[in-house]
């Protein structure tokens, strides 16, 4: 039987499928089962690979790297910052939607999920794909970052013209595998309350994307979400 999960996306397979026969991912693996017979484990195991399922490889534009996924139940569902419909905002996203309207105007939107901006083209992802209930990067160091390095190499390599937005020290650190003569690599500090004063707020890296992506005739993204999510 295959080693990668079932909904791990074709496109995403071709590329990275043999990630999932390295040592370290079978020792994740382990460690994910002992974890969730311990403890509650988010996002749900079917929902890990989300960001991967709804942005294609060969569809993605823009990378927003986050952390790792929220912690608190019902929240993370597989794409970093986001919530699905009916879930309130974590104070992040509100942070987020703040810039947003810094940017571009309009009011804050009625709900928290990003969907629309994976489908577009932009891999919503983690540094680490995992997290225990109430403990923040309580699953750092147990292979995630070695898979994720091993995203962005493949992006890095394979594509022309990425943006990369990094917020945060861990999303950051994948910035010496982006070669800045091919890409634009745009860091900030994370979203968070804790930290978002430092310079998150007024990055205008939302704007700076689409300014980048139309410089080399490509479609800018729409980053007011719609109304109603899909």
């Amino acid at each position: 039987m295959p080693n990668h999960p079932p909904d791990f996306e074709p496109s995403w397979l071709a590329v990275m499928g043999d990630a999932f026969d390295e040592p370290w991912m079978r020792d994740l693996r382990a460690f994910l089962v002992a974890e969730k017979a311990a403890h509650r484990v988010f996002p749900p195991g079917r929902d890990i690979f989300r960001a991967f399922w709804l942005t294609p490889f060969d569809q993605v534009r823009v990378v927003v790297l986050g952390q790792d996924p929220y912690h608190g139940a019902g929240q993370a569902h597989g794409l970093c910052f986001s919530v699905r419909p009916g879930v309130d905002a974590p104070p992040s996203l509100r942070n987020i939607f703040k810039e947003l309207q810094s940017e571009f105007g309009g009011t804050r939107p009625a709900h928290g999920s990003l969907t629309s901006w994976a489908r577009q083209g932009v891999l919503l992802l983690n540094a680490i794909l995992t997290v225990r209930e109430g403990q923040p990067m309580s699953h750092a160091g147990q292979g995630w970052e070695a898979f994720t390095d091993r995203t962005i190499e493949e992006l890095n390599r394979r594509h022309e013209g990425l943006v990369f937005c990094l917020w945060g020290t861990p999303a950051q650190k994948k910035a010496a595998r982006v070669d800045r003569s091919r890409h634009l690599v745009l860091t900030a500090p994370h979203p968070s309350p804790l930290s978002a004063e430092r310079g998150f707020f007024g990055c205008r890296h939302f704007i700076r994307a689409n300014e980048y992506l139309q410089a080399r005739g490509r479609t800018p993204i729409q980053w007011v979400l719609p109304e109603h999510p899909d």
